[in-house]
């Protein structure tokens, strides 16, 4: 089966994912741009799992004021190398994180940090379970599992804090 460079290109532009992978997701999926997404995601995922448990030593702190300057958020996002945490798609990624506690204030990283017997919503309290505010289809979680599979090193976010004026 011949897929068009239009339709690679467009998977690309939508994924984020190398001209091969979404050639071959493309492939996989018969030319439906649907399904090759979701082969993508779930590769995505199975990368990101298996880089999970290195180490993040690197990284760097990312500072977003929103217009105004009544709001204001800084977070912390770690990565396994300097070369890495230097690259365009992090400091992109670290920008958003930023501009995300600030939009929609989290008050744990994870599911795993909740108290137990906690009466909150995971989905608001938990910056990764949270509706990444540019695309509200995706989660945070999502957004820096895609970034992930961009870079080829594990990504995690360390720690945050949001300032409000007169809070």
């Amino acid at each position: 089966m011949k897929i068009p460079t239009d339709r690679i290109k467009g998977l690309r532009d939508q994924s984020g994912a190398g001209i091969m992978d979404c050639r071959n997701a493309l492939l996989e999926a018969k030319g439906n741009m649907g399904k090759a997404r979701q082969i993508l995601k779930q590769r995505n995922l199975f990368l990101a799992e298996s880089k999970a448990k290195r180490s993040v030593t690197q990284g760097i702190i990312e500072a977003y004021v929103h217009t105004g300057g009544h709001i204001g958020a800084m977070v912390e996002v770690n990565c396994e190398t300097d070369f890495v945490a230097r690259t365009d798609e992090f400091k992109e990624l670290a920008h958003h994180l930023a501009m995300q506690v600030a939009a929609i204030p989290p008050q744990f990283i994870s599911r795993e940090e909740v108290p137990e017997g906690a009466d909150i919503e995971p989905q608001t309290a938990c910056l990764l379970l949270q509706p990444y505010i540019k695309d509200p289809d995706k989660t945070i979680q999502d957004i820096i599992t895609e970034t992930i599979a961009k870079v080829g090193e594990n990504i995690k976010v360390s720690r945050f804090a949001r300032f409000e004026l007169g809070s």
